[in-house]
């Protein structure tokens, strides 16, 4: 395959996808597929030989965020699933001078990378994977590739805490605070609603404070980016887009939090629940993604489930494990395995 360079990752490989001009007026926009190993022609595995049905994993990250969680890569790559994650427009490796990051107006301006991605792959078999506002991003996306037809080689879903609704108090999510967003985002989309924090979520995950994990604090910030009018109100009305339903065409799981912790600047006391989300929300509006569905909250799991204490990422892993053998055995069958 041509295009692709050595990551930043040891071990790991890059390949620009070029998309052209940003709606939003930040110049030029490339996301970044990243690829465990060297990336195998279509019908290959690292190895080199076919083994059968070829199947892949695509990953995509959530706000503040990017691929970095080589030992999530691992696992499914022992599963037998080549592995891919993207890094989206204006975020981690695909962010150029003069961008915001991670902004844009509107979550469908995503559909172009991700399909640049899944035709890079090539994969008979796509297994999509979404964690937080990524979530929510490739739900959607789905939804519109099914409405056309054009679901292709995806054959399930896997969502990590997703960002189905706005948390914080009830004000938040009422129809009139919801006109008055669209109205502020058409004006000043620009304008920063909220500043980045003081530590939080973020020192409970990387190494250099209380966590275990090793990341750019430059692509991932530990109080987080900056959040403007224009990206929360295409966060909000993908949110509605969703609370009215939609069919991803393929069977999902999703792994979350048993129950949320309020946001500390101390560690200690965010390290076992989601300081980011209300869990409850995940639960109440999970069945809005589809028809095939199994939801499985992870007793004292953090915001992204696979970055949690060792113990409850140990469990996400056996359930996410518990999925793909029924996954894997039956490709994209029309019953559900088990829903909690």
């Amino acid at each position: 395959m041509t295009g692709w360079e050595p990551d930043v990752l040891p071990g790991y490989w890059q390949q620009p996808l070029a998309l052209g001009a940003d709606p939003d007026g930040e110049g030029d926009l490339v996301a970044t597929l990243v690829s465990r190993g060297e990336p195998a022609h279509r019908g290959e595995r690292s190895d080199g030989k076919n083994h059968g049905p070829d199947r892949a994993v695509l990953v995509v990250h959530g706000y503040t965020d990017y691929f970095f969680h080589t030992e999530l890569a691992d696992h499914f790559a022992g599963r037998g699933l080549r592995f891919y994650a993207l890094d989206l427009p204006k975020c981690g490796r695909s962010r150029r001078d003069g961008q915001t990051p991670h902004f844009t107006s509107d979550l469908a301006h995503y559909d172009g990378a991700l399909e640049a991605a899944r035709d890079a792959i090539g994969a008979a078999d796509l297994l999509v994977y979404g964690h937080s506002a990524g979530g929510l991003i490739v739900s959607l996306w789905l939804d519109r590739l099914r409405s056309r037809g054009a679901t292709g080689p995806i054959s399930g879903l896997v969502l990590n805490s997703p960002f189905f609704d706005l948390h914080g108090p009830a004000i938040l999510r009422t129809p009139p605070t919801s006109a008055a967003l669209m109205a502020l985002a058409r004006l000043r989309k620009m304008r920063v609603v909220r500043k980045p924090t003081p530590g939080g979520y973020g020192t409970s995950l990387h190494r250099d404070y209380s966590g275990e994990f090793d990341y750019n604090l430059e692509w991932k910030p530990v109080g987080g980016f900056p959040v403007t009018f224009g990206w929360i109100n295409a966060i909000r009305r993908a949110q509605l887009r969703l609370h009215r339903g939609l069919d991803v065409g393929v069977p999902s799981l999703i792994l979350r939090s048993d129950h949320s912790v309020a946001e500390s600047p101390e560690p200690e006391l965010i390290a076992r629940g989601d300081a980011v989300l209300d869990v409850t929300q995940i639960a109440r509006w999970a069945g809005c993604v589809g028809n095939r569905l199994t939801v499985v909250p992870i007793t004292d799991a953090k915001h992204d489930v696979f970055l949690s204490l060792a113990e409850p990422r140990s469990a996400a892993y056996d359930e996410l494990d518990r999925w793909l053998d029924w996954y894997q055995r039956s490709g994209a069958p029309s019953t559900t395995p088990h829903s909690g």
